[in-house]
């Protein structure tokens, strides 16, 4: 078993390697060309930086007892279509059970936001109001 990391974006590749030391668990942090990466114990493998070059290179280097840190849907079902495990940053166990969801989930945000749409949620309602000259309201 090791642990194989889409470390372009993963906010916890820290916490990935402290624990991975503590298991004497072999790390792979995948990177693209716009990113360095040196953590004196993880093996890093810089690809070429194009569409989803991590997410191949990533692929081609998977087996069945890996653990992949991902914060990409679709990269995950596809770790789960090769019997693989996949997690998220925060612990969360990408599954048969809800991968379906989570890309349906997606691709729903992505078709609001290509309408023009928005999908993140409101301010906080605990937040003050304040309006400003065009009668618009504003949460501090």
């Amino acid at each position: 078993m090791r642990v194989l990391d889409d470390a372009d974006a993963c906010p916890v590749k820290e916490i990935i390697v402290r624990l991975a030391k503590q298991r004497n668990i072999t790390v792979t942090m995948l990177i693209d060309t716009s990113h360095q990466l040196s953590d004196g114990y993880s093996e890093v493998i810089t690809v070429d930086k194009q569409a989803d070059s991590v997410d191949f290179a990533l692929m081609g280097l998977l087996a069945r007892e890996d653990i992949v840190v991902t914060q990409d849907f679709g990269l995950a079902a596809m770790v789960l279509g090769k019997g693989a495990r996949a997690v998220n940053q925060n612990g969360l166990d990408y599954t048969d059970a809800n991968i379906d969801k989570l890309l349906m989930e997606q691709y729903i945000g992505a078709k609001v936001r290509r309408g023009g749409g928005r999908t993140k949620s409101p301010v906080s309602a605990t937040q003050p109001y304040t309006i400003n000259h065009s009668d618009h309201v504003h949460r501090l």
